[in-house]
């Protein structure tokens, strides 16, 4: 047997020794397939690749902060309605006052027996119906200027301007340029106090009892008070001088594109302006005051 045989192979009894390495132990089936985990090769590469993203990045990002910071800031274009509509505001005013069409002479409807004075036929009936509801509570609202041609302000304005030796600036306080006055427009009218003549084309015409009726009533048939004190054109107070607002037409002649506020009640006349001679009229009968 194999025992046997071992027992005969030394002198001294003692098993033999031999020289057998670790590796002997294991068994030979196991020793061709190691147990070892592969190495990962691509780890370095990616980790390169990376950092090299995360400066690239970097670096971007602080040249488009750079650039941001060295660029001035612009300023954000204005909105193009509010645009358009300063640029036809200044293009349209001239001296404080805003450029209008001569009303055609077809429409227009004379409003005293006379026939001198005449408006838009929509204003002169709204105006008649006015005058006929101011008589009935005892009070005379006198016409006293309504539709103005451009060849009658051309005299308004300057013919009057070179007697007085005014400059353009001063006359336009209380005058408008042909081509400018609302009076052009058929829709405007000056009114008198019947009781008190001497009003007429003045700041104390706001002390007259027509004019306290027209500050109550005149909004019932589409009439305002076209400069109040303060009024945003700059124009000097004239309690007299009334406009028509009461159809389309009216509403967009004085309103469209010229950023104006309806005017609001008139402040007490505690500081109402001395009286130039051009709003003091002449009390003679036959003749036909004119202002604005």
């Amino acid at each position: 047997c194999r025992s046997g045989v071992l027992n005969n192979g030394g002198l001294s009894g003692k098993p033999a020794k031999f020289s057998v390495s670790p590796e002997d132990d294991i068994p030979e089936a196991m020793r061709d397939t190691p147990d070892v985990k592969p190495r990962y090769r691509l780890k370095p590469f990616v980790l390169i690749v990376g950092l090299v993203g995360i400066g690239a990045i970097a670096l971007l990002l602080g040249m488009l902060f750079s650039r941001s910071q060295s660029q001035p800031p612009v300023a954000s274009s204005p909105n193009p309605t509010t645009s358009s509509q300063t640029q036809a505001k200044d293009a349209d005013q001239l001296l404080g006052h805003f450029t209008y069409p001569e009303a055609p002479t077809s429409e227009l409807k004379p409003i005293t027996p006379d026939g001198q004075i005449q408006l838009r036929a929509a204003a002169a009936q709204k105006f008649l119906d006015m005058s006929a509801a101011a008589g009935q509570a005892g009070v005379t609202l006198v016409p006293l200027s309504g539709f103005r041609s451009v060849a009658d302000q051309q005299h308004v304005f300057f013919d009057v301007k070179a007697e007085r030796g005014q400059v353009a600036t001063k006359r336009a306080e209380v005058s408008a340029p042909p081509g400018y006055s609302e009076h052009h427009t058929g829709y405007a009218i000056d009114l008198g106090d019947g009781n008190t003549p001497a009003t007429n084309l003045s700041p104390e015409f706001d002390k007259t009892t027509a004019y306290q009726w027209l500050e109550k009533n005149a909004p019932f048939y589409s009439f305002e008070l076209s400069f109040p004190k303060n009024n945003p054109q700059g124009v000097n107070y004239e309690p007299w001088h009334w406009r028509f607002v009461g159809d389309r037409n009216s509403l967009e002649t004085f309103y469209r594109a010229k950023n104006l506020t309806p005017p609001t009640a008139t402040p007490s006349p505690s500081s109402t302006p001395a009286a130039t001679p051009e709003e003091t009229p002449s009390t003679s009968p036959s003749s036909t005051p004119v202002a604005r």
